[in-house]
């Protein structure tokens, strides 16, 4: 059987967004710098409560990274 090709299509892009541009909703680097160490505040709490050591200290420190670069980044801002 043939197709007819009339199904539905893709909408091509708006076109490009200047640098430094926010994508809607989705928040900025500030954003998802908290929302990474409130992640990993709560799985590393998951793995503490299961006795899951090994798996506690990466969300540990991955969380500790992300407090840092939020730290730097206001840093920066306030130059």
């Amino acid at each position: 059987m043939s197709s007819t090709g009339g199904g539905r299509k893709r909408k091509a892009s708006g076109g490009r967004r200047p640098a430094g541009d926010e994508t809607a909703g989705e928040g900025g680097p500030d954003d998802a710098l908290v929302l990474t160490a409130a992640a990993a505040t709560e799985l590393a709490k998951l793995a503490r409560r299961h006795k899951f050591e090994v798996l506690e200290r990466p969300f540990a420190m991955a969380r500790l990274e992300a407090d840092e670069q939020l730290r730097s980044r206001s840093r920066r801002k306030l130059s």
